[in-house]
């Protein structure tokens, strides 16, 4: 019988063991995504994160990592959805280890509804290739709900130019100082989305720590009276890149605040963070998308020549 250890996680001295879990994982299930240890870092002090509390690390006997969980939990709100993420190592496959994790996520979002007094709901996502996670996830009561598209667009091939409604201006945000207005665009934008959580301006002012973090890839339209009408955010992982020996960058958040739609700024935006990766030398964008975007994304997507990778897959269970 396989002796386990759950414990929480340690701080910097387990930044090393869980990249290395990570990617041993991602290797095995030919995905195409790398985890390095300052993006760990990074993304473990987002103040929504309760450290001690949504992360969970699992040892065998000797001491070494072979499960690793973290919870993300919304601030209280209308939408108290928790999120749960877990890897397990190949060589310990078998669903044991698999359950633990989300029996472990389960008992933690049950903790936090009944404190908010609200029905508690986990979320768990799985690739549409990962066969196995799918028949596990639903031999444990959930049930897919919403389907996200991973897409990819070469960027050797010609790009349209970015054509911007008259008297809009795109310029690049000016640092912390505009994080209020910048946040008030985004939750304007994604409010009327699917499972929306609101941003906070702590958390986006957390997002220029980034080591990676470019100004000239923080790109914001202007309307004529001054408003933050639209955005694109792009982002390069060289470290990603390197390990891959690619030329990748990301279109990570795109959008167009309410009253300002149909009128070709989404368009625009996008093109011209496109083009600001090819200038930075990328040769392939990827982004995500809600394959029900009530905007039309995928279609503007679709539009300017991405395609499809695959699909990952959003389950649910009400506990």
């Amino acid at each position: 019988m396989l002796t386990l250890t759950m414990r929480p996680y340690g701080g910097e001295k387990d930044l090393e063991a869980i990249a290395h879990l990570l990617n041993a994982c991602a290797a095995f299930e030919l995905r195409d995504d790398w985890t390095s240890v300052s993006e760990l870092r990074l993304e473990f002090e987002d103040p929504l994160i309760d450290k001690q509390q949504d992360i969970r690390l699992w040892e065998d006997a000797d001491g070494k990592l072979i499960g690793f969980a973290q919870m993300w939990i919304p601030p209280s709100g209308d939408n108290d959805d928790g999120f749960v993420w877990f890897n397990v190592h190949p060589e310990f496959g078998g669903d044991y280890l698999e359950k633990q994790a989300i029996a472990w996520g389960e008992q933690r979002m049950r903790q936090v509804a009944a404190l908010r007094g609200v029905c508690a709901r986990l979320r768990v996502r799985s690739r549409d290739d990962n066969r196995l996670r799918m028949a596990l996830l639903e031999s444990c009561g959930f049930t897919p709900d919403r389907y996200f598209l991973r897409m990819e667009r070469s960027l050797v091939e010609p790009l349209g130019e970015p054509k911007f409604p008259e008297g809009f201006t795109l310029r690049q945000l000016q640092g912390e100082q505009e994080s209020e207005p910048w946040v008030e665009m985004f939750n304007q934008t994604f409010i009327d989305h699917w499972n929306y959580h609101p941003l906070t301006v702590e958390t986006h002012k957390h997002w220029f720590t980034d080591p990676n973090y470019k100004p000239e890839f923080d790109l914001v339209a202007i309307a004529p009276d001054g408003m933050f009408a639209a955005f694109c955010f792009c982002y390069i992982n060289p470290e990603e890149n390197e390990h891959f020996a690619r030329k990748e960058g990301w279109i990570a958040d795109l959008g167009t605040r309410r009253g300002f739609r149909k009128i070709g700024l989404g368009r625009a935006m996008l093109l011209a963070g496109l083009h600001q990766l090819k200038a930075s030398g990328m040769e392939t964008a990827k982004l995500g998308v809600d394959a029900d975007n009530p905007n039309g994304a995928l279609q503007l997507y679709q539009s300017v020549g991405f395609r499809k990778l695959h699909t990952n897959i959003s389950y649910y269970k009400d506990l």
